[in-house]
């Protein structure tokens, strides 16, 4: 008899950057929920990586908020749509954690830093080789290499065009 496909998966978690990785960006910042569009896929993948045993966390800079360009109020409606969506899928995401400073700020969370990295392994009790990060930047890649977690790109100059494409190629549904 062989194991159910949640107990060979190589990772128990799955670390997600926001912005270019489950929604599209934009180089004017997403403000608003009404301005938050998943990419197509990328909720659904969530989902099958959810019901494949997989748990899920958000990393997500948002300098935004330090630019007083939105709020935690509007970044939290933003989060409460994503929830929505997930639901609907059957799915959703243990955490989601945000720095809101801008890049200059001596903080410990914004990426490159692995500070959410941390706060998300110790909240949640797991550890580097439990774990990948999924992002579309250097920076995200740069704080999964701090804490020894293993990194995907994703995005126009990534391992992978989308999440939904590496989702299929984790859980083996394309080579």
């Amino acid at each position: 008899m062989s194991l159910p496909l949640w107990q060979t998966l190589p990772v128990r978690w799955v670390l997600l950057d926001r912005d270019g990785v489950i929604n599209h960006d934009s180089s004017e910042y997403v403000r608003s929920a009404d301005q938050w569009r998943p990419i197509d896929g990328s909720i659904e993948a969530m989902a099958r990586l959810y019901a494949a045993g997989c748990k899920l966390a958000v990393v997500t800079n948002q300098s935004g908020i330090g630019r007083n360009y939105y709020g935690r109020s509007e970044l939290f409606a933003m989060h409460r749509k994503m929830a929505t969506l997930l639901a609907r899928q059957g799915a959703q995401v243990e955490a989601v954690l945000f720095c809101p400073h801008l890049a200059d700020a001596d903080c410990d969370c914004r990426k490159p830093a692995a500070g959410m990295l941390h706060r998300v392994m110790n909240c949640f009790g797991f550890s580097a080789d439990q774990a990948v990060l999924v992002g579309d930047a250097e920076r995200d890649l740069a704080a999964a290499a701090e804490v020894d977690i293993n990194g995907v790109r994703v995005g126009d100059a990534g391992d992978y065009p989308t999440l939904a494409e590496w989702v299929d190629r984790l859980l083996g549904i394309t080579q």
